[in-house]
């Protein structure tokens, strides 16, 4: 078996949360639960420390994540918006994930 790399995994990762409904779902769920109580309650980024979403992505993503959270679903045109943002997260992604599924998913794409 193949030494996974770290690159691989960035990769990966970064791919599924730009094509994968799932993954980038999950992902920004997960990075709303990063933001500040405050944050969440301004659907904004307003506390510089390394974690949630940036200044530019905290309204936005914020709002998505809410309408996810209490109505279910995303429009086609927010999911587009969803899958172009979602990428730059992905090291977030990885600090939470379980790292031996992880690469277990990074070898069988690679096998």
């Amino acid at each position: 078996m193949a030494t996974i790399t770290k690159s691989q995994i960035k990769e990966f990762v970064r791919h599924q949360l730009a094509t994968n409904e799932v993954w980038a779902k999950a992902g920004l769920l997960k990075i709303y639960d990063f933001q500040t109580a405050e944050e969440q309650q301004i659907e904004a980024t307003c506390v510089h420390n390394n974690v949630g979403f940036t200044g530019t992505d905290g309204e936005i993503l914020s709002s998505f994540a809410k309408q996810l959270t209490y109505k279910g679903y995303l429009s086609p045109k927010q999911m587009a918006l969803v899958y172009k943002k979602m990428p730059k997260y992905w090291k977030q992604i990885i600090g939470i994930s379980d790292q031996i599924k992880l690469i277990s998913m990074v070898q069988k794409q690679n096998a």
